[in-house]
């Protein structure tokens, strides 16, 4: 790790100002996965700006039912929260189904959004990796991709998003609060993460400089019947080879509405739309839920070794929602 310089901010404009002036800084917050990635060289910024005094820890109910989270909130603070686990348990348990508990208590939510893919070609600086290093190419279309994406990569990167938060986020339609140097704006989930297309070294579209304050949850009604499953290979402290975040409004037999989100097999957190719009008006049924499944898994490009994700995506998805029937 390289010598850098630190400072702390005193508030959000301070921070924006302080990366307008050093463009080769980063922002500080838990630091769980920048640490991390200066250790092994893949980042090294010359100045850290903290922004852990500045970041709201708050968690404020809204007028409408809906949730307020403030970027410096600690993960381990967000799944014990007694409204976020009334109101959306998808969200605390897709909190606790990532890393550990120490790590948990270290890292934020806003961090947590931005964390960088865990590809090992990405954290291995001897290897080529375009997301690290534009142009140089992306050795795990041939090599190992057997946990990388399905859906959506492009020839210049295969990563996926390793974010479980993310996940249910993106199924509740989150809504991401920014402070830049053009000022205040908000960013919808989904959104926020992008598709890697020829430009795989943006993950987001955040400009540089933008700052993560708060995670706006709207209100739905039915979130309170949630749940977010997650395969991986190892009981805990693992990426989700897939995941899934779902929440289900079911009537007399019939789906009025639900919300679905996959992680592990994209770029960014996948938000099922078309599983969406098949399953409205529908019976509730396995037949039906593994219709909608198919029909979204039927844009997957799965690479020599990761097909197996295909129908471990439609069977959780299908389980899942089976799951959450079953408790309606």
């Amino acid at each position: 790790m390289r010598p850098f310089d630190y400072r702390r901010a005193e508030d959000a404009r301070s921070a924006v100002a302080a990366l307008d002036e050093r463009p080769d800084a980063m922002y500080l917050g838990g630091g769980t996965n920048l640490v991390d990635l200066m250790r092994l060289g893949v980042a090294s910024p010359e100045m850290l700006v903290d922004v852990t005094r500045i970041s709201s820890s708050a968690i404020e109910e809204s007028a409408d039912g809906g949730l307020l989270i403030g970027a410096g909130v600690r993960n381990s603070d967000l799944a014990c929260d007694p409204l976020v686990r009334l109101r959306h348990p998808m969200l605390a348990e897709s909190v606790l189904a990532g890393a550990s508990g120490q790590i948990r208590n270290m890292a934020t939510v806003g961090g947590n959004l931005l964390q960088r893919t865990r590809c090992s070609y990405f954290q291995d600086i001897s290897k080529p990796c375009n997301k690290r290093q534009p142009g140089s190419g992306c050795p795990a279309r041939e090599g190992d991709h057997r946990n990388l994406a399905i859906i959506g990569h492009s020839s210049d990167c295969v990563a996926t998003h390793p974010s479980d938060m993310a996940v249910a986020l993106a199924a509740l339609g989150a809504i991401v609060h920014v402070e830049g140097r053009r000022g205040s704006r908000t960013v919808p989930m989904p959104g926020l993460h992008r598709l890697p297309g020829d430009e795989p070294d943006r993950d987001t579209v955040l400009e540089a400089g933008d700052l993560i304050t708060a995670v706006e949850v709207p209100a739905l009604s039915f979130a309170t019947r949630s749940h977010y499953r997650k395969v991986r290979d190892r009981a805990s402290f693992a990426f989700a080879v897939v995941s899934v975040a779902a929440a289900l409004d079911v009537a007399d037999g019939v789906v009025r509405d639900c919300r679905i989100a996959l992680g592990g097999v994209a770029h960014v957190p996948w938000r099922a739309e078309i599983a969406e719009e098949a399953l409205r008006g529908s019976a509730a049924t396995a037949t039906e839920f593994t219709r909608a499944a198919d029909l979204e898994l039927a844009q997957a490009r799965p690479l020599r070794d990761n097909g197996f994700k295909v129908p471990l995506a439609r069977n959780v998805l299908v389980r899942t929602l089976i799951d959450l029937t079953e408790a309606s």
